[in-house]
């Protein structure tokens, strides 16, 4: 194969080496990340209904701290316990959440990015 050919050869191949490359960084989020974003699926499916889970806006329900607030009264880790063993405690009119362990480590990263 010429010199010529394999220029030829290499650039027609550029956009899928091109493409497979995009893909690749696409899917290579950093696990934190990605236990964050969990944490945030997390949020909406249990929690956003009462508590601003964002970093602006204010709780659905007022007597719902917002979760941006959490960390100001304790350190967020000490959640750990409360969220596996049964979030009783908050506000009067909170429900009770159990949650497995993957799923407490991901709330938690995702809180401590508020």
């Amino acid at each position: 194969m010429s010199l010529t050919s394999q220029w030829k050869a290499g650039v027609a191949a550029a956009p899928s080496i091109l493409v497979g490359v995009a893909a690749i960084l696409v899917h290579a989020t950093p696990v934190a990340a990605q236990s964050e974003q969990r944490g945030v699926v997390i949020a909406r499916t249990y929690c956003v209904k009462c508590h601003a889970i964002d970093k602006v806006s204010p709780s659905a329900l007022t007597i719902a701290p917002p979760f941006r607030d959490l960390q100001k009264k304790y350190p967020v880790e000490q959640l750990e316990e409360a969220l596996a063993e049964g979030l009783v405690t908050g506000h009067p009119t909170m429900p009770e959440f159990r949650f497995d362990p993957g799923q407490v480590r991901d709330l938690i990263a995702f809180l401590k990015t508020l």
